[in-house]
């Protein structure tokens, strides 16, 4: 018996064998009628479409619109058992927007870059907290599958990469039929799951600006388990220090605790010029995250997230001072 699933039909198996797709050449496909592309396909009442390269993925979008699939670990897990509601535009196949390299004023972070490359990516110290951040994401499969693009564009309070890409001032870098442009991090983000990015662009990189050879950076996460886990506060820090063993550059960030991750800017000044020893932390109090709006929810109450956000601060705060 022959059971037929859209395009492909399968041949049922007898018993301790396993089912094959009886393969059709694709002349048939087209004497039918139907316009066979493994870059454009119907699901239900939506298409399906999978460019090659960024020039086609722009061009889609432009003419079409759509959602744009890349890892899926957030795109799946939307949907639930619904179909996707208007076209798809599968970009996993663009690789030109794919790993890091080193520019003459910038670390270049392809949008589709999965977190297990961040990771393994040969990148200075000021890196450690960004890749400290890519190992909290989910787990390790959602790492192999998950994009930096994805993560940011999601624009989830509790995305973990965005504290540690705030504090190295990263900027994003979004493609369209109409050319590229380029925003600071901490603009795109506007609100909860609130981004800049335009229906026909594409978010093709992050750019980090060249960083001191001294600077020291960390990230800490608290939450209610150790894996899988949504956080309940987060915090990243990078530190440079001058010759005299003094701050000379602070950039400290908190997510989890607004509706976007925010840098803590009048703790930055406080930071400059101080000792660059284990007591740095004392000098960090509640009113340097008097700018935070944290809330109550099933993981912890608003004050809870306060407080123990001042914690994670001193705590990342002497982790860059012990790693210098």
């Amino acid at each position: 018996m022959r059971v037929k699933a859209g395009k492909a039909v399968f041949q049922a198996p007898e018993r301790n064998q396993v089912a094959r797709p009886v393969s059709r050449p694709k002349w048939l496909y087209k004497a039918a009628g139907f316009v066979y592309k493994l870059s454009k396909q119907r699901c239900g009442g939506s298409l399906y479409f999978r460019p090659k390269n960024l020039d086609d993925a722009i061009s889609v979008l432009s003419s079409s619109g759509g959602q744009i699939l890349a890892g899926g670990t957030d795109f799946y897990p939307a949907l639930g058992e619904r179909l996707p509601q208007g076209d798809v535009v599968d970009i996993t196949a663009v690789r030109e927007i794919r790993g890091v390299s080193t520019e003459e004023r910038y670390f270049r972070i392809g949008g589709l870059t999965t977190w297990t490359e961040v990771v393994r990516a040969p990148l200075p110290h000021c890196f450690d907290a960004l890749k400290a951040a890519a190992r909290e994401i989910g787990s390790v499969q959602i790492q192999n599958c998950g994009t930096v693009a994805g993560n940011l564009c999601n624009a989830s309070p509790a995305a973990d990469s965005v504290p540690a890409l705030l504090v190295l001032d990263a900027e994003v870098e979004l493609v369209s039929t109409g050319g590229a442009r380029r925003l600071p991090l901490a603009q795109f983000i506007t609100g909860n799951r609130r981004t800049q990015i335009r229906g026909d662009e594409v978010l093709t990189a992050v750019l980090v600006p060249h960083q001191s050879e001294s600077a020291a950076s960390a990230f800490l996460k608290l939450g209610a388990r150790k894996y899988l886990v949504i956080s309940i506060s987060m915090v990243a820090v990078i530190l440079e220090t001058n010759s005299s063993g003094c701050v000379s550059q602070a950039r400290v960030a908190v997510g989890s605790c607004s509706a976007v991750a925010r840098r803590l800017f009048d703790l930055e000044k406080d930071l400059l010029g101080q000792p660059a020893d284990p007591q740095i932390g004392s000098l960090v109090g509640p009113q340097h995250l008097a700018t935070l709006s944290p809330i109550d929810d099933i993981r912890a109450t608003a004050e809870y997230r306060r407080d123990a956000s001042v914690t994670l601060v001193r705590r990342a705060l002497q982790a860059c001072v012990g790693s210098t």
